[in-house]
């Protein structure tokens, strides 16, 4: 290699190759499909020809010297997304025949998850070992997502035991499987990206009907015994701790299953701002850190006593420091491995290794080598909220106090004491009140950019339960691993806290929300929060009010006065239906019921309006059906004042009967169905659930729009030969594409231009049937389907298009979908979320 000049040096270029590192990672992640393989690994071969070049030839200095830096930085960039998409091309290869979908399959694998335990049944993941169909092998993904589901607790009269399920067991059963498939709503969670990221292939379930082969227990094994530890030492909390709250956040807190915490819990936490504090965070780690490598410089000096030698062949702070970020690591690996525990071992281990060299990087560096780390090892985590939160965290506290953080981390090597107790503790209750003020303020805005809200209470929130949560409840749920009387302890801790929590829950406007801004402007409003807490002028840091303010007041455009827009939420098998005018919102329909304890108002219709913005006047629920009504409660607890309509209700005054009109902003209302003598007496129609569906019709002079919820043929044809005048740009089809409905008299009246079709994916309902898609076509009636369109918005301004939220927000790991018939009953709920969407830092 040539000499080096007076210009960059081999570290200079490795510090400009990081950034592009982490670029191009973010670029691949931006793809809308996939390149062969050849094309990531001519990148791959690009970049190190780059860089053997730079090196070689060495660094100029002068002008020069900038040139290699843009040099190395590209160089960077080709290698992050070289081999970013070859770990993707990798993966996409070995998807699930779209052939083998909805077929039984005996499948022999290992259970290679913690199983979640469910209301009506347990999922898991499962490592295939063996597959076939008729007796002929297949092949299928690697991993495997799959749920056993209690035919009893599917009815509704109350889950079944099943299968003891534990993490490395043998199991040979049917199942039935499908390609990855998630909802696709503006701002909802991206769960084919939660499916890719975590190599998981196919969904499925496993058979369980009167006719299907018994699972089949093939025995235990040494597989994953991390995953069995995991669920023996959840399984001992739940049968130690009698409240199941506490129990699901104390197995959160020692073994990283979130999904035990409760939802009415999550929400609480969220309000108040801690919701960072109930999963293992890189505050957590870090503290298990600090401790660890007390203890074992501790017990390394006293083996001195009994072999000298030890301390010839490996300092004490050598010890120390290795063994305690090695028990971190042990610990961050023991509670799930999310990104806040990535980065704060990567981070330790490097100002652990710096301190014993006698050497210190610039906390800019140490950040930065800490964060392309983390994306080698899972690439993925980039679109990750805790990613964001946990990583601009630490760089805004490194900002404000570039040494605070590296003493604290790596204090216990020092070997030095604090002069008193007293001071001691008064430091850091002061640091961590700065640095709780700090972090609120800074992430308010990128909170606001992810979730649409932030919470007032927080800062007074988490100055109790900060360490509350880390120096008692914390050490008390560990120290039940060894003795679970510690358990009933820390359970009672917890429901200290709780009480704590629920008080500051109820203050007024404890938690904010506000929709969602566009990207460009939250990331000004992200650098607007960071100049307002950095160590600057005050004049500087007030210019951050010029950024983060329009953050706060930005409203998303509405429909002009006299137009209206409607947008077909994607809720899976059922309806959810929004319109909006200029001054006014309406919600048809509340969608499904998913589980037990799992509905889209909850999970979908809630959040969806909230990120939009959105308080809707008027609720119609077209009938009680489960697919339509399943979300009531949540959006009625949401909005306790809005006016509701459906044809199920006791009260006169909030049923839905023809002749009812109203106007907003030059939009006309109409209810056509049902009549008023449809409802017997005591209020209960006097037709079937599908016949008395509200039927909706909205519009003006030149556009119209017709909701008919499940309303079969014969209304339909009524409807239609009583009003043959009514006119519809667009249509929901009736019943989801039931051959029930969307009768020919009714399609002629119309005459739609449009057609939204509500359905989930492969549902066992073969909705839309191919009978009426063939109606819809011989009529020149376009069509869409929520599967194939996520999300479908219509606006009465441009009435010749839909816009598809699927193809606008396209990834390549999202599945494009398929015209198969469904061949699987709808027996599989919706996952009850992505871990790594709690806000831990």
């Amino acid at each position: 290699m040539r000499a080096q000049g007076t210009g960059l040096s081999m570290a200079g270029l490795a510090l400009a190759w990081l950034p592009g590192w982490v670029f191009g990672v973010a670029w691949q992640l931006q793809q809308v499909a996939l390149w062969p393989w050849q094309g990531y690994g001519g990148q791959l071969f690009a970049s190190g020809l780059l860089m053997a070049w730079l090196l070689w030839r060495g660094s100029p200095g002068g002008r020069r010297s900038a040139w290699v830096l843009v040099l190395a930085m590209a160089a960077g960039a080709w290698a992050g997304a070289g081999l970013t998409g070859l770990r993707a091309a990798h993966f996409a290869s070995q998807a699930l025949d779209p052939a083998l979908q909805g077929l039984d399959i005996e499948v022999t694998g290992r259970i290679a998850s913690m199983p979640q335990r469910l209301a009506d049944g347990a999922r898991f993941e499962l490592a295939v070992e063996s597959a076939a169909r008729d007796g002929r092998p297949v092949r299928l993904p690697p991993l495997l997502q799959l749920g056993w589901f209690s035919r009893a607790g599917s009815k509704g009269d109350g889950a079944a035991p099943g299968p003891d399920w534990r993490a490395g067991d043998r199991w040979r059963f049917s199942v039935r499987l499908r390609s990855p498939h998630g909802n696709a709503n503006p701002h909802g969670f991206d769960r084919e990206r939660w499916l890719w990221e975590n190599g998981i292939g196919a969904t499925g379930y496993v058979r369980n009907g009167p006719r299907d082969p018994v699972p089949q227990y093939l025995g235990g094994s040494s597989w994953y015994p991390l995953e069995a530890v995991r669920q023996t030492v959840g399984e001992r909390i739940t049968g130690q701790v009698a409240d199941p709250r506490s129990a699901g956040v104390l197995a959160a807190l020692v073994v990283g299953d979130q999904s035990a915490i409760e939802r009415a819990d999550w929400d609480l936490f969220r309000t108040t701002g801690v919701a960072h504090l109930m999963s293992i965070s890189g505050l957590h780690v870090t503290m298990f850190a600090w401790l660890a490598i007390w203890l074992v410089g501790g017990l390394w000096r006293r083996l001195a006593f009994v072999w000298p030698r030890a301390l010839l062949a490996v300092p004490v702070p050598w010890a120390a420091g290795f063994g305690g970020v090695a028990l971190a690591a042990a610990y961050a690996l023991f509670s799930g491995w999310g990104v806040p525990s990535q980065r704060t071992v990567l981070m330790l281990a490097v100002v652990v290794g710096l301190r014993l060299l006698a050497r210190q990087w610039p906390w800019p560096v140490v950040w930065l080598v800490a964060m392309a780390a983390v994306l080698l090892l899972d690439p993925w985590a980039l679109l990750q909220p805790g990613f964001w939160l946990s990583f601009v965290a630490v760089a805004i506290l490194f900002a404000t106090d570039p040494g605070r953080r590296v003493r604290f981390e790596a204090a216990p090597l020092t070997g030095h004491e604090a002069p008193t107790r007293t001071r001691r503790f008064m430091a850091a209750a002061l640091g961590m009140l700065r640095e709780q003020s700090v972090v609120t303020v800074a992430l308010a805005p990128l909170s606001l950019l992810l979730f649409g809200q932030f919470s007032l209470v927080s800062l007074v929130a988490n100055l109790l339960a900060i360490p509350w949560v880390t120096l008692v409840i914390t050490p008390l749920a560990m120290l039940g691993v060894a003795v679970p009387a510690f358990w009933d302890l820390a359970a009672l801790a917890v429901q200290g806290l709780g009480v704590w929590l629920a008080w500051l829950a109820q203050w007024p406007s404890a938690a904010v929300f506000r929709p969602i801004p566009p990207l460009p402007l939250a990331l000004a409003g992200v650098v607007g929060g960071a100049l307002l807490v950095m160590r600057w002028p005050w004049a500087t840091r007030l210019a951050g009010l010029v950024l983060l303010w329009p953050v706060l007041t930005w409203q998303p455009p509405r429909p002009a006065p006299g137009e209206f827009d409607v947008m077909a939420l994607d809720v899976g098998q059922g309806s959810a239906v929004l319109v909006r005018t200029a001054g006014h919102s309406l919600l048809y329909d509340t969608g499904p019921r998913y589980s037990p304890t799992s509905d889209a108002g909850q999970r979908v219709v809630v959040p969806l309006l909230r990120a939009l913005g959105e308080r809707p006047d008027t609720v119609v629920v077209s009938h009680r059906d489960s697919d339509h009504a399943g979300g009531s409660a949540a959006v009625q607890a949401e909005w306790p004042g809005t006016r509701w309509l459906s044809s199920f209700d006791a009260d006169p005054a909030r049923r839905c009967t023809a002749g009812q009109r109203w106007s907003w902003d030059g939009v006309d209302f109409e209810i056509l169905h049902p009549s008023p003598e449809d409802f017997g007496p005591d209020g209960a129609g006097r037709l079937s659930s599908n016949a008395m569906s509200c039927v909706l019709r909205v519009g003006h002079a030149r556009q119209s729009v017709w909701l008919s919820g499940d309303l079969d043929a014969d209304r339909e044809t009524r409807l239609a030969l009583a009003r043959p005048d009514l006119r519809a740009n667009l249509l929901l089809a009736p019943h989801h594409g039931s051959l029930t409905s969307s009768s020919p008299v009714l399609l002629n009246t119309l005459a739609p231009q449009w057609v939204l079709v509500q359905a989930g994916y492969r549902n066992r309902f073969n909705h839309p049937a191919p009978a009426v898609l063939e109606r819809y076509r011989q009529r020149d009636m376009r069509w869409v389907t929520t599967p194939e369109c996520g999300a479908a918005t219509w606006r009465s301004d441009a009435p010749d298009t839909v816009h598809c939220q699927r193809e606008s927000a396209r990834r390549y790991w999202h599945h494009r979908g398929d015209a198969s018939p469904a061949a699987e009953p709808a027996l599989e709920p919706v996952p009850e979320g992505d871990h790594a969407s709690v806000p831990t830092h």
